[in-house]
This record gives C-alpha cells, sequence and structure tokens, in this order.
C-alpha cells in the first residue's frame, strides 16, 4: 500500500479528520490521534491497545515494530507500508481507529 491509500483509508472510517502532527499528516477521532503518517519513510504509526501491538508484532515481525521507549510500550507501533497487504493494513488501522472511537462506533 502506499501512503496515498492509507490517506484514503483512514478517512474513511467514521469521525476522522485529518490534521498534521509533526510535520507528519495525523488522522483523528474527537481530537485523539490514532494513526500518524510518515509520507517519505512509507510507514504508518499506529496507536494500538499494548495486547493489538503485541500480536500484530509477533504476527508480522517484518511489518510491525514498537516505537522506542515510553511511546512503544504505551502502544505506539509502526507499520511498514512497503509489502504490507491491504488487508493487513486495513486490519491494523481499524484497530488503531477503534482504541480512540466514541463507543458509539465501537462495534462498527
Amino acid at each position: 500500500m502506499t501512503p496515498d491509500d492509507v490517506r484514503r483509508l483512514a478517512v474513511s472510517f467514521p469521525e476522522v479528520s485529518e490534521g498534521a502532527h509533526s510535520g507528519h499528516p495525523d488522522f483523528r477521532v474527537g481530537g485523539r490521534i490514532f494513526a500518524t503518517l510518515w509520507v517519505e519513510e512509507e510507514r504508518v504509526v499506529l496507536r494500538l491497545s499494548p495486547a493489538d501491538q503485541a500480536a500484530w508484532i509477533a504476527a508480522e515481525p517484518d511489518l510491525f515494530e514498537a516505537l522506542d521507549g515510553a511511546w512503544g510500550r504505551r502502544g505506539w507501533t509502526s507499520l511498514s507500508l512497503w509489502e504490507a497487504e491491504a488487508e493487513t493494513v486495513t486490519a491494523a488501522l481499524h484497530a488503531a481507529w477503534r482504541g480512540v472511537v466514541p463507543e458509539a462506533y465501537d462495534r462498527i
């Protein structure tokens, strides 16, 4: 997937707005960031639960990597887009989105 594909997918989820964080496009629900797109590096950083983070890293260690330090311990995870399949990116992005959405959307 390309960064443009990720951007289109992220804004397709309910209540998502695009902003910017440290010079990178980000995606938010109610002001809470769930993903930051690193266009030049062709990766997306996702806000996952620690359990989801561990599962994704175990399943796809070549694609997923915890960020260093406290950010990574809180679930922030880098997903390389180079070889990632659309299904994987979609599922991981959806998991990150679910972590910040209001309860009304939690069942989507």
